[in-house]
């Protein structure tokens, strides 16, 4: 039974596809299957560029990205493993906007917003991890807002306090940095993020940040080994800037005069990185009186009038004075004549009252003390100071063009090189004293012509990008010809000739009957030729209908006429 009931539904199957209304149906379905078919490679030839939207984020801020896509219907897709969502490269920026308007990336860090959602009844420990979980956060957000830093993570260990001094310990942090790919972080961006970190924290100071890279290197180490010749890389930079910025001056000068191109200047610079002290003391030979500076004067003076005895030494300078025998009030002595001189009064007086008083014994003394003429200096060297520059520069030979108009290399004269010697003294700061060194050397270049690799044609991004669009559009041509000559057009064709054979299936059955018909109304003529008239007219009416046939049917009556003659 089941074998009749499939052969049934088979031959049920087989004789509706052969039928006039199944294969109408089966004809439509494949010209739809073929243009749908058609239409997709289309749009495939017409999809979108896709462009990054957002790479390296965690898998929560991934999920809440993809859910908000969905929700703006945006088509997006996956890429670098799943690192990274690529949308349609014109609404990339639209996007990014509206996503950020949600504060979506969020970022692997949280900061003080998780304070907000503070539950009741929290204890006092979990607050405190909350706390610090919110204070690292926002310095790592702080510390990724470095254009070298791609991501950060701080740890934090702050201890209890404690009311007794000898137990309080103090906090430490420690760094982890993610850097940019090829970038890496100078002496003094490190120093900047420990004292960052150091600042923020209270009680922390900046000998107990610690900061590591992704590789493992240690980059807050202030203890670093110095380079082989004693200069750390701080002090190897300040050399090499010094260096290239006294040869940067040296070109600036000269370039004016001889053109651009046609000088180089190289420096070399000794810099002294040694820091030094020194105290002097120096004293002066002694000047005059008159130029010296009196600092203290001491005199002493001792007068001895107590009549001791004086004189030739004897029997009568032993003897006590006779008593005086002149009066208390003696007379004036008689004044000198007019013509006695003066010298002579004086003398007379002098020789009286020597002769009457005995002499007396004066000692005196005098001590000067001057200033000491010193000088006192202290003498501080600061580290970097310059010892010695040497310089060396090279200049082209100028050009000049000739009577026939042809440019001829010629060397500068001795006056020019002078004045270029002049220039580059004066622009390096030279100083013989201090042994600097200059030599200028006038040398024709080499003509060499820098050589710029060419990229072939197959390796530059823009023609591999017009490639990619071009063989793009070629393959969905070819589909679209190949679906077209295959499928399509045969199935037109098909439809085409069942229309047209159906339409002259019908004309066929239509001209026959014509043709049946005449020969009825025409075989009413006898063999003899008689003419037998119908009653009530049909002759008449048959022989209007034979012309009429005639007249729109030539061809029909000429067969009948054919088939006459062919029997007689």
């Amino acid at each position: 039974m089941a074998a009749e009931g499939q052969t049934v539904a088979t031959s049920g199957l087989t004789d509706f596809t052969q039928s006039a209304i199944g294969r109408k149906l089966f004809l439509m379905l494949g010209v739809a299957a073929v243009v749908a078919v058609m239409a997709g490679v289309w749009m495939w030839s017409q999809k979108p560029d896709y462009r990054v939207l957002f790479s390296n984020f965690s898998d929560r801020d991934g999920g809440a990205i993809v859910a908000s896509l969905q929700q703006m219907n945006v088509p997006y897709k996956y890429a670098e493993g799943g690192g990274a969502i690529l949308v349609p490269a014109d609404q990339v920026h639209d996007i990014r906007l509206k996503l950020a308007a949600q504060g979506l990336p969020k970022g692997g860090n949280v900061g003080f917003e998780l304070m907000e959602n503070q539950k009741l009844g929290t204890s006092q420990f979990l607050e405190q991890v909350n706390f610090q979980r919110a204070l690292e956060g926002e310095l790592a957000q702080t510390i990724q807002a470095v254009s070298a830093v791609q991501a950060a993570r701080v740890h934090l260990a702050l201890p209890k306090a404690s009311v007794f001094v000898r137990d309080q310990q103090k906090p430490t942090a420690s760094v982890l940095l993610n850097l940019e790919p090829g970038r890496a972080l100078d002496p003094g961006q490190v120093s900047a993020i420990v004292h960052l970190v150091a600042s923020s924290v209270p009680d922390l100071t900046p000998g107990n940040v610690t900061i590591v890279d992704q590789n493992g290197n240690l980059l807050s180490d202030t203890n670093k080994k110095l380079a082989n010749n004693g200069l750390d890389p701080s002090q190897l930079k300040y050399v090499q800037e010094l260096q290239q910025d006294v040869a940067k001056r040296i070109e600036s000068i000269i370039t004016p005069i001889v053109g651009a191109n046609n000088v180089h200047a190289e420096v070399t610079a000794d810099v002294d990185f040694s820091h030094s002290e020194q105290a002097a003391e120096t004293y002066k030979p002694n000047g005059t009186p008159d130029a010296a500076t009196m600092r203290s004067q001491q005199t002493s003076e001792t007068l001895n009038d107590n009549g001791n005895a004086s004189g030739i030494p004897g029997a009568l300078s032993n003897q006590p004075p006779a008593p005086a025998t002149a009066p208390i009030t003696a007379p004036a002595a008689p004044a000198p004549a007019a013509n006695t001189p003066v010298s002579a009064a004086n003398t007379a007086a002098s020789t009286a009252a020597t002769s009457s008083t005995p002499p007396a014994v004066v000692h005196k003394d005098a001590t000067i003390n001057y200033e000491v003429d010193k000088t006192i200096r202290y003498i501080q060297q600061p580290m970097g100071g310059l010892k010695r520059l040497s310089v060396a520069v090279v200049v082209n030979y100028k050009q000049v063009t000739d009577k026939k108009g042809q440019i001829k290399n010629v060397p500068l004269t001795d006056a020019e090189k002078a004045q270029i010697s002049d220039l580059v003294k004066e622009a390096m700061g030279y100083d013989q004293a201090r042994g600097d060194t200059l030599n200028v050397v006038n040398s024709p270049f080499a003509a060499t012509k820098e050589i710029i690799p060419e990229v072939p044609l197959w390796k530059q991004p823009d023609n591999i990008q017009l490639a990619k669009d071009i063989g793009r559009y070629i393959i969905a041509l070819i589909a679209l010809l190949f679906l077209y000559k295959k499928f399509l057009k045969p199935l037109l064709e098909k439809f085409s000739q069942m229309s047209h054979k159906r339409h002259h299936t019908a004309d066929d059955e239509e001209e026959k009957d014509e043709d049946e018909g005449s020969e009825v109304h025409l075989s009413g003529h006898g063999k003899s030729g008689e003419h037998t008239p119908y009653p009530g007219g049909a002759y008449q009416k048959n022989l209007d209908m034979a012309k009429q046939i005639a007249k729109d049917n030539p061809k029909v009556v000429a067969n009948v006429v054919k088939a006459w003659v062919n029997n007689e």
